[in-house]
C-alpha cells in the first residue's frame, strides 16, 4: 500500500512538475507518468478496501465526514499556503525588482498576521463553534487573494503587505480549528494514521499547487505574451515617437518594448494564478457544512 501510494504521488508530482516543460501530453513522458499514477492510486485503493487486515490505512477512517472533509480543507490550505509564497518573491524580484532583503521585509508581516491569529484562536476555540473560525479564515484568505488581483507593475508596498497580513490572519484562523474538528468526531484507535494522513494532504497539497500555479502561470505567460503584441506593429500611434526619437536604434527600441510586454504579461499571469487561488479557497466553503460539531455526550 505504502509503495503504491508512493508511486502514485511521486508520479503525479513529475507529472505536473515537468508537463510545461515537456508539452505535456505531446510527451510520451507524460503518457508514462500517467499511466503510473492510475496504476499506483487504483491499486492503492484497491488494496485498502480489500485486504481483510494490516492494510496501509483502514478505510473506515475516510467514513467519518469530519476527516474526509478536513482533508479536503488542509489540501486546499497547503495549495493557498505555499503556492502563494512560491509566487510572490520571483514577482517582487523580476517585476519590482526587489533585492532579496526588501522582499523578506515585505513578506514577513504575513507570518506577524498567522502567529496573531493562532495566538487568538487558541484562546476563542473552546468557546466558539470551530467551523466559524474556519469559515472567518477562509473568507479572510479569499479577500487577501483578492486583494492580490489588483497587484501593478506601478503600485508601491502597502497593498503587498496589508494583503499578506489579512492572508496570514486567515490562514491562522484555518489552522487550529480545523485540525480539532477534524479528529473530533474520529475513533480513537485510528488518531495516529489519520494525523498522518492530515499532514500527508497538506504536503500533498503545498506540492501539487505549486505545481499546478506555476503551470498556469507559464501557460497565461505565452499566451498573454501573444496577446499583447498583436498591438506591437509599425502603425501603432504611440510607437511612433519611439522611432522618431531611435531612427537608428530599431534594435534597442524593440528590445525595450518586448521588455515592457514580457512585464506586463507576467504581471497579469500573477494575476490569474491569484484569481485562480481565490476561487478555489471560496469553492472549499461548500464543503463546511459536512463537518460536525458533536455534542457534548458523544466527547464524553
Amino acid at each position: 500500500g505504502f509503495t503504491m501510494l508512493s508511486i502514485g504521488i511521486g508520479s503525479l508530482q513529475l507529472l505536473l512538475d515537468r508537463g510545461s516543460a515537456v508539452d505535456w501530453f505531446d510527451s510520451h513522458e507524460i503518457w508514462i507518468e500517467s499511466g503510473l499514477v492510475i496504476i499506483g492510486l487504483w491499486v492503492f485503493v484497491v488494496h485498502i478496501m480489500t485486504t481483510p487486515k494490516d492494510a496501509f490505512l483502514d478505510p473506515q477512517i475516510f467514513r467519518d465526514k469530519n476527516v474526509a472533509t478536513g482533508l479536503t480543507f488542509i489540501f486546499v490550505v497547503g495549495i493557498i499556503l505555499l503556492a502563494s509564497l512560491a509566487l510572490l518573491p520571483p514577482m517582487l524580484a523580476n517585476i519590482f525588482h526587489y533585492p532579496t532583503m526588501t522582499t523578506g521585509l515585505v513578506l514577513a508581516p504575513r507570518g506577524v498576521g498567522t502567529l496573531f491569529s493562532m495566538i487568538l484562536v487558541g484562546k476563542v476555540v473552546k468557546k466558539v463553534d470551530e467551523r466559524i473560525l474556519i469559515l472567518l479564515g477562509l473568507l479572510l484568505t479569499a479577500w487577501s487573494l483578492e486583494m492580490m488581483t489588483n497587484f501593478t507593475p506601478q503600485m508601491d508596498s502597502d497593498l503587498i503587505i496589508i494583503s499578506g497580513v489579512v492572508q496570514g490572519l486567515g490562514l491562522g484562523l484555518v489552522f487550529v480549528p480545523l485540525s480539532t474538528i477534524t479528529f473530533i468526531t474520529l475513533d480513537r484507535r485510528f488518531l495516529t494514521d489519520a494525523t498522518a494522513l492530515f499532514s500527508l494532504s497538506r504536503n500533498i497539497g503545498s506540492s501539487i499547487g505549486i505545481s499546478i500555479v506555476s503551470a498556469i502561470f507559464t501557460r497565461n505567460m505565452q499566451v498573454n505574451h501573444n496577446e499583447l503584441s498583436i498591438f506591437i506593429n509599425p502603425f501603432e500611434a504611440n510607437l511612433k515617437p519611439l522611432v522618431e526619437v531611435y531612427p537608428n536604434q530599431q534594435g534597442m527600441v524593440l528590445s525595450v518594448i518586448d521588455g515592457l510586454v514580457n512585464q506586463q504579461a507576467a504581471m497579469i499571469s500573477y494575476v490569474n494564478d491569484f484569481k485562480f487561488m481565490m476561487i478555489v479557497t471560496l469553492c472549499t466553503i461548500l464543503f463546511l457544512p459536512l463537518m460536525q460539531k458533536p455534542k457534548p455526550r458523544e466527547l464524553a
